[in-house]
């Protein structure tokens, strides 16, 4: 069917035009200041089309050396591990309260809505991690405290309940199925938009997450990307602030104080724009799948 070019149709796509320069705008901004001459941003101020092209940031960055591939290679291996399992996790702790015939199910919500009202605050988590599970300079101490999410409990659960018809298990029950069995083998299939988004969410919380490292992490070579990324940050903040005192204006010279900043932002979030449209199929995917024939 040809499409009604109405003036409705008209005002909604200017409508989302504009919403989508508005989003890409700060993008193309942040890419041209880090492709900028440090001069020239003094002289004239930012803008999408460097006035002086210059690499001058992204070379001081690479000139860490194998400091910052060490912590991409972190940040990779914690967000991957990370966002499976606490995918798995959370769809294994979902799925039950989904199901109507499991007598304990309300017990078990409330125990998870009850830690998005309540926590036992961060010196007492600090100690349990530290002196109980020992997790201080590990790569497991940036994974294990994001596993659990009560929020994604809860979007998985309702998910699961609206995606995964009551008939369907009963028919795999009746076929000598086990639960084990119709969890993998049936409901994580058809489950898989649910899955992406919450793994989605896993992913990009364990990508920018540098608190846990900032708490658990003292070895520079645990650091993964995002503590050292702030890391830097705050030294070249420091060094411009002190310049004066610590006699290092010479030394500040040489260093893209706001190309630096802003070229950090792109090593940091390029990975995730790549990915992110491979995620977004699955979001649509599955709207129909599961209907049961009568």
């Amino acid at each position: 069917m040809k499409r009604k070019f109405n003036l409705t149709n008209i005002l909604l796509d200017i409508l989302f035009v504009i919403i989508a320069v508005v989003c890409v705008y700060p993008v193309l901004l942040v890419i041209g200041i880090s492709l900028t001459d440090e001069t020239a941003l003094a002289e004239y101020g930012f803008n999408v089309i460097p006035k002086v092209w210059s690499v001058d940031a992204y070379r001081y960055i690479v000139s860490t050396g194998a400091t910052i591939v060490r912590a991409y290679g972190v940040t990779i291996i914690v967000t991957v591990i990370g966002a499976v399992t606490s995918t798995l996790v959370v769809a294994l702790y979902a799925y039950p309260l989904s199901r109507k015939d499991f007598a304990y199910r309300k017990l078990f919500m409330f125990l998870a809505f009850f830690t998005m009202l309540f926590s036992g605050g961060v010196v007492s988590w600090y100690m349990i991690c530290t002196n109980m599970l020992h997790l201080k300079n590990s790569v497991w101490a940036m994974i294990l405290p994001y596993v659990m999410n009560a929020w994604h409990v809860i979007v998985m659960r309702s998910f699961f309940s609206m995606s995964i018809p009551a008939a369907i298990i009963e028919s795999a029950k009746i076929d000598g199925a086990g639960e084990w069995r119709i969890f993998f083998n049936l409901v994580m299939p058809l489950a898989v938009p649910g899955l992406a988004t919450i793994g989605l969410f896993a992913t990009l919380t364990y990508w920018n997450d540098w608190t846990l490292p900032l708490y658990f992490v003292t070895e520079p070579k645990m650091y993964n990307l995002q503590f050292l990324l702030q890391s830097m940050i705050s030294n070249i903040q420091m060094l411009s602030e002190n310049s004066a005192l610590m006699g290092s204006a010479s030394l500040l010279a040489n260093v893209p104080k706001e190309g630096a900043r802003m070229a950090l932002c792109i090593i940091a979030t390029g990975p995730i724009l790549i990915v992110y449209p491979f995620f977004q199929k699955y979001f649509i995917q599955g709207l129909t799948v599961g209907a049961v024939k009568e």
